[in-house]
């Protein structure tokens, strides 16, 4: 089933990226879940990779290639047990790049897109807002022209990158009576006067930096804003769908790595004389998690491949999300019960998995909201059409 999907270069891929986490990443990543910073010097190593350039053009110096590479890169991700290290990797690459490789201009992508394809900048997306949540329509950061600047105000949290990235891809209202239709786009530096970060402390995710941010009469040049002014609400739109289906990937692909590992240890445990891979009820439970997944991981790839093809996933990529996500946590938490009293302890995988996995259903957009956006979708018949701005 896999091949339908995968071609000997993609497969090549792989195998070179695992290599260079193995050698780069890993032995470095206990250091960066305790400090909860991950040392710049390795987002210039993906950039010498290529890794941050899998969907940004050549002439940008990225690869252009297609999203199964995409798929690669956050199954492997997964797969070094760090999911705060993945977060920050991907979030850069398809949360904050994904704006500009869509809506930047030419001088915008020479200043802001091509140093992060590089590794040279860091990205961060700011959405999401203290007193708004998923409910991006209602945000309250304002933006007000003044001749040639924008006077940024306002605040955002929940951010991946927000305390060490270098520029935040921002919504903020520029008309304040205009409801979801008065949302713009812009690039703020992050060190611009005015921009203030404060460092969110987390269940899981350790590694990387999550932020809420305060915006204080911070002036942004008018040339920053990112494509249509008030045309912001459609952009987010269009970018929730592959942010969903990163998310699912993820989960899909964190969930077999526990499956594998803990498959692993049930061959190797002993108990009343046999290996517990051996007890029905053990084997049985296992099979039905493996099932799960692998519906999931199937269904994601299909996503990918229509998504590929120029397809509008709205409804697609919100099921993606809202069933890898929950399969994960269900996965992962009996994975740790395979484990016994050794699931619980911090030298084994299971522990950080399963704070890791809980952010799932939560970021990105909660179940519950992923369930009322299906509802209208599969009930009200509501049409989602890409937006033509």
């Amino acid at each position: 089933m896999i091949d339908m999907y995968f071609t000997e270069e993609h497969n090549l891929f792989r195998e070179s990226l695992k290599d260079f986490l193995q050698k780069d990443v890993v032995p470095h990543v206990e250091k960066w879940e305790e400090s909860g910073q991950i040392d710049r010097y390795i987002w210039n190593k993906f950039g010498e990779m290529g890794y941050f350039g899998l969907m940004t053009p050549e002439e940008y110096s990225g690869l252009g290639l297609d999203l199964f590479y995409t798929v690669i890169f956050l199954e492997e991700l997964q797969k070094i047990n760090s999911g705060g290290f993945a977060a920050a990797m991907w979030a850069h690459q398809y949360l904050a790049m994904t704006y500009l490789n869509k809506l930047a201009n030419e001088e915008q992508k020479r200043a802001y897109l091509e140093p992060s394809v590089l590794g040279d900048k860091i990205g961060c997306l700011g959405i999401s807002e203290p007193f708004g949540g998923s409910d991006v329509a209602a945000l309250r950061t304002t933006a007000e022209k003044k001749g040639d600047i924008y006077v940024i105000n306002g605040s955002k949290t929940f951010i991946t990158n927000g305390v060490y990235g270098d520029y935040i891809i921002l919504a903020a209202k520029t008309d304040k009576d205009a409801g979801h239709k008065g949302i713009s786009m812009f690039i703020v530096d992050k060190n611009s006067k005015g921009v203030s970060a404060s460092k969110l402390n987390k269940l899981g995710w350790r590694a990387s930096d999550t932020a809420e941010l305060a915006f204080d009469n911070v002036e942004v040049p008018a040339t920053n804003l990112l494509g249509g002014e008030n045309a912001g609400f459609n952009y987010i739109m269009e970018a929730f769908a592959l942010e969903r289906l990163v998310m699912g990937i993820n989960a899909h692909a964190r969930a077999e790595f526990a499956l594998d590992y803990a498959l692993q240890y049930m061959s190797e445990r002993q108990a009343f004389g046999k290996s517990i891979n051996q007890f029905q009820a053990l084997r049985h439970k296992l099979v039905d998690l493996h099932a799960d997944m692998l519906l999931c991981k199937q269904f994601n790839y299909a996503t990918i491949a229509q998504m590929e093809k120029g397809a509008y996933v709205v409804k697609e990529a919100t099921i993606s999300k809202l069933k890898s996500t929950q399969m994960a946590d269900e996965v992962i938490y009996n994975c740790l019960q395979f484990l016994g009293g050794y699931g619980y302890i911090e030298d084994y995988p299971m522990a950080r998995l399963s704070r890791d996995s809980r952010l799932g259903p939560i970021g990105g957009g909660t179940s519950e909201i992923l369930k009322e956006i299906l509802a209208k979708i599969i009930v009200d018949k509501k049409e989602y059409k890409k937006p033509t701005v």
